[in-house]
């Protein structure tokens, strides 16, 4: 690997600050004191700072050289309503909030590298560094480009990185074109007539139809949605009746859809309404269906994939990259800062070298890998050089 020295030096310090907003998880449009510490550290460093955007979003931006271009680095800082189960000296002193996805080092680990930047301004352009709140489910990317993120901050390519449990620490993987899906809801609620268990005639079933519906959305998938676009439908949680012997009058279920393809959306969604009103009026009641498009699938550039293997190869090798990842079924709202400018989203190693991974984010027992800090703001660095190099002469 070859790391910049002076990242390597400030690995104390970045570990420092890395296990302090791990021990003060925020939750989504929480972020305050997460968002003036990213502020102080950056203003420190000689950076402009603006607050606000999307709430408690922060953008730092460094400006060296002649050249009318312009980047964004992207990093979020929130953390999940989840009870950490670490008892480590830096576990969440917030209970019910833990840093459970590596936030606390995207944060960092962006910050290492506006530091370096700023010392050394070996780069011809502008960078702004976004420090994104919200990205747990909030939108908090979606907040910051309604706010007016693209406006006040034109940029002509945007660039993100996530930590990766089952990849090894000095691996890089990404992939052109869709790399993460959409995350889309799905809730069901069947109206039927409640009776007793034992004269079923008496009554209408939502319980059965319920059943017959989420069977028949199984099938659709598998039927009607093509079989070259991975799409997978999810019933996660189902409510209804409280007597065993009582048919209730409703039943709601809920559950989630992710495909890489806006036309499989399309699709289900169609299908959803269809399915749950003919399912319902065939067995005299009635359904609602209601489909909700949350985050849209991660699409990457190939010209800007490209570019962001040839900085990650500097840092660990073109033999530790890999361009052809597997697609992710997990979703990541830096989708749609992907859905407005060009870029590239990459996934750091973080877990053990013999690729078992370490423990996978959202788990309680979770901790952010400190040893690849240095790692992930190294290729900070050296994308703003492969994107901005400085002029000769």
């Amino acid at each position: 690997m070859r790391l910049i020295a002076e990242l390597i030096d400030w690995h104390d310090d970045m570990t420092a600050l890395r296990r302090d907003l791990h021990r003060h998880p925020e939750l989504a449009y929480e972020e305050h004191r997460t968002a003036a510490l990213v502020a102080e550290q950056l203003t420190g460093y000689g950076i402009d700072v603006h607050r606000g955007l999307g709430g408690t979003g922060v953008v730092g931006t460094l400006r060296q050289g002649r050249a009318n271009r312009a980047i964004a680095l992207r990093a979020d800082m929130d953390a999940l309503a989840m009870r950490e189960l670490n008892e480590f000296e830096h576990a969440s002193a917030h209970d019910g909030k833990m840093h459970g996805c590596g936030h606390d080092g995207h944060t960092v680990m962006l910050l290492g590298a506006a530091r370096y930047l700023a010392a050394h301004r070996d780069f011809d352009g502008t960078v702004h560094f976004i420090f994104q709140p919200a990205e747990e489910g909030q939108a908090g990317a979606a907040a910051m480009i309604k706010d007016g993120l693209f406006e006040q901050f034109p940029v002509e390519s945007v660039w993100g990185m996530h930590n990766f449990p089952p990849i090894p620490v000095g691996r890089f993987v990404t992939r052109s074109g869709p790399f993460l899906a959409c995350s889309d809801t799905v809730q069901v609620e069947i109206n039927g007539m409640g009776g007793h268990g034992a004269m079923p005639h008496l009554a209408r079933s939502p319980v059965n139809v319920a059943c017959s519906v989420i069977q028949a959305l199984n099938e659709f998938v598998a039927q009607e949605i093509d079989t070259q676009i991975p799409t997978t439908f999810t019933v996660g949680r189902i409510h209804g009746g409280d007597a065993l012997n009582v048919i209730p009058d409703t039943v709601a279920f809920g559950g989630t859809m992710r495909s890489f393809s806006d036309a499989a959306r399309d699709r289900f969604e169609a299908g959803l309404h269809r399915i749950v009103d003919g399912i319902c009026a065939s067995r005299g009641i009635e359904g609602k269906a209601t489909y909700t498009r949350n985050y849209p699938p991660l699409v990457n550039t190939a010209e800007e994939t490209g570019r962001a293997a040839r900085a990650a190869a500097r840092v660990v090798g073109e033999e530790n990259v890999t361009t052809n990842g597997k697609r992710i079924m997990g979703s990541e709202d830096f989708a749609f800062m992907l859905r407005e400018r060009p870029g590239n989203y990459v996934m750091l190693g973080n877990g053990d070298s013999s690729g078992s991974g370490a423990c996978m984010v959202h788990n309680p027992h979770y901790d952010f890998n400190d040893n690849i800090l240095p790692i992930g703001a190294t290729y900070w660095v050296e994308l703003v050089r492969e994107l901005l190099p400085p002029q000769s002469g």
